[in-house]
């Protein structure tokens, strides 16, 4: 049990937090939320380690293997996907290593040395097999698959992979070493919705302790049995969800209201009868003993509630076409120029935006979800079929570069300000930033003093005060607190234009759109409304079915037709094929890891090792089994991808 009491911590005038103390130990799933700039990360920090309290004190038990996933990380290189999350398993990763060099001495030697490569070779590999090295390696892959890794992609160096998938590869390395404590700083930033709901079901079995900071409220109410809230320098704990932590706090308010409300009425009648018989000498000993009450008496505090989301006035756009945008019979992908066929990430795409919609893309990272946003912006031009974009559409695009390329050595205002019509248009320019949570004297600070998610705010707040009609926002919740997303939704209810969103945050795609497009498998696929089987893929056995795009007489899946007609009878299961070869492929993977077992076993065996030309027989049996069981995984799980887990 790690225990954190009495733990301060300042910045010159600015305190994060005061008297902070928390316990966490197995079984306690804790969610850390607060305001953006409160302290959160510096308060997990203190708690690994990296940082120090001003005063108090962590006590954390020497044998206590803590794992810690910050929000940024260093560049890993020189490995591949698969080895770097393998560090995640310590010694076995070491013994593999280990085997793999004695398998290549093997073939390499001859004579004495080949025969004392092969009996370290069996020493080792019978260590392997019983600190459970296969089932490490097992888990190494599924844990990938789940966090959204192609099987192809598991052997990928590490040099090949942007920041998001970097910080994939440490989750997953992360989970892997299943520490005794795992301390995570907002770990669904970068993942998509498939990625998310894999790692609610992985944390929600997750015995040993646990903390983490998140503005996802559904990904809290499925992980978290706690939330700790830090507001006002102070942390309040509350048992349960994201759920059950608003209605407590809401009561906790409402009390302490109560409470205060009917001190200063006790107040008020002391304070009456102190000036009614001050000057008179028989109730002097009462006047005093009132006095003194006064004195000693302890005030009800009332928790400061966030500040109450700002409504703030969008720029008035104009109107746009009824038809926003068309993809008809769309297929794109990317030529390197260097005469090969060109990568295909999308292929015969149909669907028409109108105006007024809020359509969210949803689907695994690299299914071509940023594709089609080109295709939209015209950053991008088809390698077949047609985007048209209709009259007056004005686009303003937010991604999480925004952020990055904001100036450091700017105030707030002076940044804001660098919009075009900011200032000219009527609106307060400090107003329309207290709406996104820059009151006061924050304006006036630097924008390299800001923190990650104050500096998400901030592109995101320049991003809206454009006055556009077609709005396309790529993960504007990353690095976002919780009064934040409530400002974005609120914005994105008010707006008067188109939007085009893509996101992770399940509920504000339910709080504002209204359409998914399910980009999956080289398709997007049309859903009226937010199917909950999309968004919460691993709640639902059901096979997510196109449907028919209600704007036009065009069908929602890109591969169909519109003039076909349906077969009466028996609807046909466009996925039987696929089920088939996935019942298929299972059986296969099951004997092909019985096969693996049963050539351990005879690795196992020491006697084996008496005959070298035997042993080197089996070391190579044992070396062919494990690549078949590999393929036959990669093809289980590519099918199972394809037809919903």
């Amino acid at each position: 049990m790690l225990t954190a009491s009495g733990l301060s911590r300042s910045f010159g005038p600015r305190t994060l937090f005061t008297d902070a103390s928390l316990q966490l130990g197995p079984g306690r799933r804790i969610a850390l939320v607060g305001g953006n700039g409160t302290g959160k990360t510096t308060l997990i920090e203190t708690i690994v380690g990296i940082q120090d309290a001003d005063a108090g004190e962590v006590h954390r038990p020497r044998d206590l293997r803590i794992g810690y996933l910050p929000q940024e990380l260093p560049t890993e290189t020189g490995r591949s996907v698969f080895e770097q999350v393998m560090l995640g398993a310590g010694p076995v990763t070491e013994l593999a290593h280990q085997i793999e060099a004695l398998g290549i001495r093997i073939g390499q030697t001859s004579g004495a040395d080949q025969v004392r490569a092969l009996a370290d070779f069996g020493e080792a590999q019978s260590h392997f097999e019983q600190i459970g090295g296969y089932a490490v390696e097992s888990d190494a892959h599924r844990i990938l698959s789940g966090l959204g890794f192609d099987p192809a992609d598991h052997g990928r160096p590490m040099d090949e992979m942007s920041g998001g998938w970097r910080m994939r590869v440490a989750l997953a390395r992360l989970l892997l070493s299943a520490p005794d404590l795992l301390i995570m700083d907002e770990p669904t930033n970068h993942l998509d919705v498939d990625s998310v709901a894999w790692l609610e079901q992985h944390l929600a079995a997750w015995s040993g302790g646990l903390l983490f900071v998140s503005h996802d409220r559904d990904f809290i109410d499925a992980v978290a049995n706690r939330v700790i809230e830090l507001a006002g320098g102070r942390l309040t704990e509350y048992v349960g969800g994201f759920a059950d932590f608003v209605v407590a706090r809401e009561e906790k308010f409402a009390l302490q209201q109560a409470m205060a409300a009917q001190q200063s009425r006790q107040v008020a009648h002391t304070e009456r009868f102190i000036e009614r018989f001050r000057y008179k000498a028989t109730k002097s000993r009462q006047v005093q003993s009132r006095i003194k009450s006064l004195e000693k008496l302890d005030r009800v505090v009332v928790d400061r509630k966030d500040d109450p989301v700002s409504r703030f006035g969008f720029p008035k756009p104009r109107r746009s076409s009824r038809l926003v945008a068309e993809l008809e019979g769309v297929t794109a992908g990317y030529d390197d120029g260097d005469g090969v066929e060109p990568e295909i990430v999308l292929r015969n795409v149909t669907f028409d935006i109108e105006r007024g919609r809020t359509v969210a893309l949803v689907g695994p990272n690299g299914a071509g979800k940023t594709t089609l946003v080109r295709l939209l912006t015209g950053d991008m031009a088809p390698l077949a079929g047609r985007v048209t974009r209709g009259t007056n559409v004005d686009i303003s695009h937010f991604d999480q570069l925004q952020a990055e390329i904001l100036d450091d050595r700017r105030t707030v205002l002076e940044e804001f300000k660098t919009v075009p019509g900011v200032g000219t248009d009527g609106r307060n320019p400090r107003t329309y930033l207290a709406s996104f949570g820059f009151r006061g004297d924050a304006v006036d600070r630097r924008v390299g003093d800001l923190s990650g998610g104050e500096q998400t705010r901030l592109a995101l707040a320049k991003t809206l005060a454009v006055p556009v009609n077609l709005l396309i926002l790529d993960e504007p919740t990353n690095h976002l607190d919780l009064p934040s997303c409530d400002v974005l939704e609120d914005a994105l209810e008010a707006y008067p234009g188109t939007v085009v969103l893509i996101t992770h945050d399940r509920h504000l795609i339910r709080s504002v759109a209204d359409v998914l497009v399910e980009v999956r498998d080289g398709r997007a696929v049309w859903h009226e409304g937010v199917p909950e089987r999309i968004l919460y893929p691993t709640r639902h056995d059901a096979t997510p079915t196109p449907s028919v795009h209600k704007s036009g007489a065009r069908v929602a899946e890109g591969s169909g037709s519109a003039s076909k007609k349906p077969k009466k009878g028996k609807p046909k299961d466009p996925d039987h094929g696929n089920r088939r070869r996935l019942e298929r492929a299972e059986r296969d993977w099951e004997a092909a890891e019985a096969s693996v077992l049963k050539v351990q076993d005879r690795l196992a065996d020491p006697d084996l090792y008496q005959d070298p030309d035997r042993a080197a027989t089996v070391v190579a049996e044992h070396e062919t089994a494990k690549d078949t069981a590999a393929r036959l995984m990669a093809e289980w799980e590519r099918l199972s991808t394809r037809l919903g887990g």
